[in-house]
């Protein structure tokens, strides 16, 4: 038998002590009769020390006897890629670089195309173009299929890979080749990377009622919503504003504490926003709104549709929960769980899914997402989230709990809202949703004698 380079030796001894605890504490008990739990316990680190030791003595053999030198950093990272390939799809390994990328996103500036993508089986797909973007600007839609960058397929590629590809310094070129229905063949789109800063939150009024683009949740999200706010209240005379309607499309997420503040900003204080629940109790916390810095009570639409991930859905189901918003839209993306961020000794990172998150009433929205009060599809005459790729597609994903309501909640959405009376300042938008959301308002809260008055701001 071959003995284990010392390398893979000392590898061994610190893949072991990870779970030594837990072997210290039943060696303790050894001496008793061992309760069930803790004989089942001891019985598995048994059985996961023995795969530690094969996976050990496997390292030795490639490392002596491969055909050529193999390199010990792809080696390893390759190995705890491979593991984590088992888990769900948020949970994944990151080499220094790309760790180095992921951290400047919720800053809000790096050089790119400004594009969110997922794994959908072996095929890399779009969730959502940000807007104002270079990949926005050249036409990409969520549902399209990442054939190639730059010449190189992308079936089984890493999403980390992939997004690596596509970034790099301004005014560099990427070609993607992309497949979308409706397609005889996959198309070639050459895209030029831009400095893509993120202003996460744009605003406009519309006759007295304000319209909030929050494009993610990065670092200080919830002041620039608060500047905002003031800006439109600026722009109304000073006078408090008839209505809101808060953006979330196509809005992937980011930052949970900036969900949090958002939510908080629009309701009373000591409500619950979000609850999480880890295995075995832990990783379960609470967030709940304070008493501070609260907005008028005027009415809030929430615009949703299968772009609005993660954090959106965070801030949409505890405002639909507590009856401060009504949403309009199309059902949402559907990732229901928690993610810590792990930087390792090396500069690597590890983003790592420890608890599911919960709406004020309880309600779990991994892989069903939150349902609009009112169905409005983003495109005249389209379906509902027709060609978006959604939790429930992704390889590895959660079940919902009680599954059986991901089937029946399709029979309960709403159309639009009926008697709807339109309204000269939303008549010539080309966005189906901000216009329902808009004269919804306006019907809410119409001024008695007041002409209608012209979009500002935009």
């Amino acid at each position: 038998m071959t003995r284990l380079s010392q390398p893979w030796r000392a590898a061994l001894a610190a893949l072991l002590l990870v779970s030594g605890p837990s072997a210290a504490q039943e060696k303790k008990d050894a001496g008793g009769s061992r309760p069930p739990g803790k004989a089942e316990r001891a019985e598995k680190d048994d059985a996961t020390y023995r795969q530690l030791e094969t996976f050990a003595r496997v390292l030795s053999y490639v490392e002596n006897n491969y055909v050529e030198p193999p390199d010990r950093e792809r080696l390893v990272y390759g190995a705890i890629q491979g593991m984590l390939d088992t888990l769900d799809p948020h949970t994944v390994f990151m080499p220094p670089d790309v760790f180095r990328e992921m951290k400047i996103d919720t800053s809000g500036e790096w050089g790119g195309l400004g594009i969110e993508i997922a794994r959908k089986n072996d095929r890399i797909v779009v969730v959502a173009p940000i807007d104002d973007t270079p990949a926005a600007r050249a036409g990409l839609k969520a549902g399209d299929e990442l054939v190639g960058i730059d010449g190189e397929s992308t079936r089984g590629m890493d999403v980390g890979r992939a997004m690596q590809k596509m970034r790099g310094p301004a005014g560099g070129r990427v070609l993607l080749t992309i497949q979308r229905q409706g397609f005889t063949a996959p198309r070639e789109i050459a895209i030029i990377r831009d400095h893509i800063r993120i202003v996460s939150v744009e605003g406009a009024l519309y006759g007295g009622i304000g319209h909030v683009k929050v494009k993610n949740f990065q670092e200080r999200t919830d002041q620039y919503l608060r500047k905002e706010l003031d800006r439109l209240r600026g722009l109304n005379g000073g006078k408090e504003l008839r209505g809101l309607v808060l953006d979330l499309r196509n809005n992937p997420g980011g930052l949970l504490d900036q969900a949090v503040a958002v939510s908080d900003r629009f309701l009373p204080g000591n409500l619950p926003i979000v609850s999480t629940r880890g295995r075995d109790g832990r990783n379960s916390t609470e967030e709940r709104s304070k008493d501070r810095d609260t907005e008028k009570n005027y009415p809030v639409v929430v615009l949703v549709n299968a772009g609005s991930a993660s954090a959106s859905e965070i801030v949409a189901g505890a405002l639909q929960d507590h009856g401060r918003a009504t949403l309009i839209g199309t059902p949402t993306f559907g990732k229901g769980s928690v993610q810590t961020v792990i930087e390792l000794e090396d500069g690597s990172g590890l983003k790592l899914t420890i608890a599911r998150y919960y709406t004020p009433k309880g309600r779990s929205i991994q892989e069903r997402g939150i349902t609009p009060d009112y169905v409005v599809p983003d495109e005249a005459g389209g379906k509902p989230g027709r060609e978006a790729p959604r939790e429930k597609d992704l390889q590895r994903h959660f079940r919902a709990e009680g599954s059986d309501e991901t089937v029946s909640q399709a029979s309960t959405l709403k159309g639009p809202p009926e008697n709807l009376v339109p309204w000269d300042v939303a008549a010539q938008l080309k966005d189906p949703p901000l216009k329902v959301a808009l004269e919804y308002l306006n019907g809410l809260s119409a001024p008695s004698g007041r002409p209608p008055a012209r979009a500002e701001g935009r």
